[in-house]
């Protein structure tokens, strides 16, 4: 029985990069998300909206589109990056006015719309389709999240969920390696490293809960973090397996020692859409 490939050495060598992202990224992030509250605590347990937060969200959709153009649509990637910001901004500007169906809506309009406008000019015009419904969902489920009441707790939860992953992953994987996840797609990504991830998360879910003001069952937020850092792991991959079918190594360069900004937020895509079905579903009873 032959065992299985062991992944790479990490190369340490741009640490200090990742690093110095993350110090610029986290507290952009946080800014955006906590908005114009004075009196941070307290605040957390309203629903205003910020404009920051709709400013970051759509500026990160308009990066996203340009590393999805420059990756699906090399010959033109400027018109498929500016049909798939187009389609992405109208459903998340619909959403911000709390139309959530006419957003839903246009979303699939949208992904029409760029997939007629890529005729002709890219290999495969359903990528620009694609791309919107890649992009999209997590765009207004953001956009959603942050809107719901606590909306502020369960978005900043979501963001410490997805970077325990992250992070977890990396420390127990680069500390114990051994066997490799998905040595096809992501040859350094370990089976260690998936575990110590999903428990980071989970501990970091339950850990939010026990805070002052969130109003949340504690093993209830365990599971949420575990959904959440499931849906991290497989953000990861679903966009290795994409930069494979694309023959591409990063999504673009924009940040030092991570690649494109879709290197960055692949995980949390996936893990926003996860985090708003358990916010619907809390809403709904459970988890109290």
């Amino acid at each position: 029985m032959t065992s299985l490939p062991q992944a790479r050495r990490f190369d340490w060598s741009n640490l200090g990069l990742r690093i110095a992202s993350g110090v610029v990224l986290v507290p952009t992030a946080l800014y955006a998300t906590l908005g114009q509250h004075q009196h941070w605590v307290p605040a957390l347990a309203g629903r205003q909206e910020a404009l920051p937060y709709l400013l970051l969200i759509s500026v990160g959709v308009a990066l996203l589109a340009i590393e999805w153009g420059g990756m699906s649509a090399p010959g033109a990637p400027v018109r498929v990056s500016a049909a798939v910001t187009a389609a992405i901004l109208a459903a998340v500007f619909l959403g911000y006015e709390r139309h959530f169906v006419l957003a839903w809506l246009a979303l699939a309009v949208g992904a029409l719309a760029a997939a007629l406008v890529a005729r002709g000019v890219a290999e495969r015009p359903a990528d620009a389709a694609y791309g919107v419904f890649y992009i999209g969902p997590a765009a207004l489920s953001l956009v959603w999240l942050r809107g719901t009441n606590q909306g502020v707790w369960w978005t900043l939860m979501l963001f410490a969920a997805t970077w325990a992953a992250d992070i977890g992953a990396f420390a127990v994987g680069s500390a114990l390696k051994g066997p490799k996840l998905w040595p096809r797609f992501s040859p350094n990504k370990t089976w260690s490293g998936f575990v110590g991830g999903l428990a980071a998360a989970m501990g970091t879910g339950a850990l939010m809960a026990s805070l002052p003001y969130f109003q949340l069952n504690l093993w209830a937020a365990a599971f949420i973090g575990l959904a959440v850092g499931l849906a991290t792991m497989a953000g990861d991959l679903w966009e290795s397996a994409l930069k494979r079918r694309f023959g591409v190594k990063d999504s673009g360069d924009l940040i030092p020692g991570h690649g494109g900004l879709l290197d960055r937020v692949d995980g949390l895509m996936f893990a926003v859409v996860v985090m708003a079905a358990a916010r619907l579903a809390n809403e709904i009873g459970w988890g109290h």
